[in-house]
């Protein structure tokens, strides 16, 4: 994902809100704080791998602004950004830190509005690859690890912490290819717009900006994400099951 243009101040303050309210829940409901600890592995996996495949990409297509950076990392200090985090954590979408690109750097073997949805696309399709590792890893331990594992203390967490890394990445990778600034999707949708749309996308580009606000606040966005997950997870389960002929 990439810039954020709108003011992180109201955000921090319904972020608190957010998560007083959560941790209210919480205290009331231990095993609320189970699925939220569960969940943190993987957080940082999704978040750290998704913003690195954007700057791999930009980095193969010949901007090195990334590499300056320092974000061809895996080491998620590099990566987190506070908001996104946090959401992803309790609302199971969210983001990274922005990876600064410089388009007038690529390869001139495509145009930069290609090069640029190339390397958009590169976040959420490698949640989409962990998420597909991850479930054939649950699946090859249920068919291999036996019973008296999987019933065990041990198994139980091993199996919940897998089955949560998938459901994060598909999360955050469809969360991001929502086609509003500023999500990975309203880059990946440019070079397929008619001439006209595009420009109307230009130059109207705030006013998708605080639509983008408006759905996160009001919590419209699970709306339109969880059916998708659903969808995609289900597919994902089917597909890691058949590997393993289950």
């Amino acid at each position: 994902m990439f810039n954020f243009s709108f003011d992180k101040r109201i955000i921090y303050i319904i972020l608190a809100i957010m998560v007083l309210s959560m941790v209210v829940q919480y205290a009331a409901n231990p095993g609320m704080l189970y699925l939220l600890l569960i969940s943190v592995p993987g957080v940082l996996i999704a978040i750290t791998f998704h913003e690195f495949a954007h700057a791999f990409v930009a980095d193969k297509l010949g901007d090195d602004t990334a590499r300056r950076e320092g974000r061809l990392s895996l080491n998620p200090l590099d990566h987190l950004d506070p908001i996104g985090t946090v959401l992803l954590l309790f609302a199971g979408f969210g983001w990274g830190k922005p990876v600064h690109v410089n388009p007038r750097n690529y390869t001139r073997k495509m145009s930069m509005e290609k090069g640029e949805a190339l390397v958009s696309i590169a976040g959420p399709l490698m949640n989409f690859i962990l998420a597909i590792i991850f479930a054939i890893i649950y699946y090859g331990i249920v068919k291999f690890a036996g019973f008296t594992f999987l019933i065990s203390s041990t198994g139980e967490i091993v199996i919940d912490l897998i089955s949560a890394a998938v459901s994060i990445n598909v999360g955050l990778g469809l969360f991001n290819l929502i086609p509003l600034p500023p999500l990975d999707g309203s880059k990946v949708i440019m070079p397929f717009l008619p001439y006209k749309a595009k420009e109307f996308f230009i130059n109207n580009e705030q006013i998708f900006y605080i639509i983008f606000v408006v759905l996160w606040i009001t919590n419209l966005t699970s709306y339109i994400i969880t059916p998708g997950i659903q969808a995609v997870g289900g597919w994902i389960s089917n597909l890691a099951a058949a590997i393993w002929g289950l």
